[in-house]
């Protein structure tokens, strides 16, 4: 008997560190909400909308613009910050900007007009990645602290 022919090839399996899942999270996430807005310049009407200077009636001044800049750049930074916080404050920091950033994704559905087929599934994937990074931060792994006095 060759003990070749009797083994089977078994592919490994690495686990991934919870805050890579993050992060990399974070960058699909960041990669869906820049596609939704470069795909919706092909949308009929959107282009010369815009040059009016709103849209779907809200105003693109300044302020939506500089508060739509904080918004995509803190997720921008989530994709950094997940790998570099500490357990515990990364933690909390991913619950927080999930939940917050879930609450935006909700508050789209509120904008008047109609929501096209490639909108709707972007917003989609967007809430399961939302989902994932949640609930990812909050089963963060935890493990048995021990003090020193207990090593002794």
């Amino acid at each position: 008997m060759n003990f070749q022919e009797d083994t089977a090839k078994v592919f490994i399996d690495t686990k991934i560190d919870v805050k890579i899942k993050l992060a990399m999270l974070w960058v699909a996430l960041v990669f869906c909400y820049a596609y939704a807005d470069i795909i919706s310049f092909f949308q009929p009407g959107t282009l010369e909308e815009l040059l009016t200077g709103e849209i779907a009636g809200i105003e693109l001044n300044q302020g939506f613009l500089f508060a739509t800049s904080i918004l995509m750049t803190v997720s921008i930074l989530m994709t950094v910050l997940s790998v570099l916080l500490k357990a515990k404050v990364n933690r909390m920091v991913n619950i927080i900007v999930g939940v917050f950033h879930g609450g935006v994704l909700a508050t789209t559905l509120l904008v008047p007009g109609d929501v096209w087929a490639y909108y709707a599934y972007l917003m989609t994937v967007e809430a399961v990645l939302i989902g994932l990074i949640v609930w990812h931060a909050w089963k963060w792994p935890e493990q048995q602290a021990f003090s020193k006095a207990e090593e002794s």
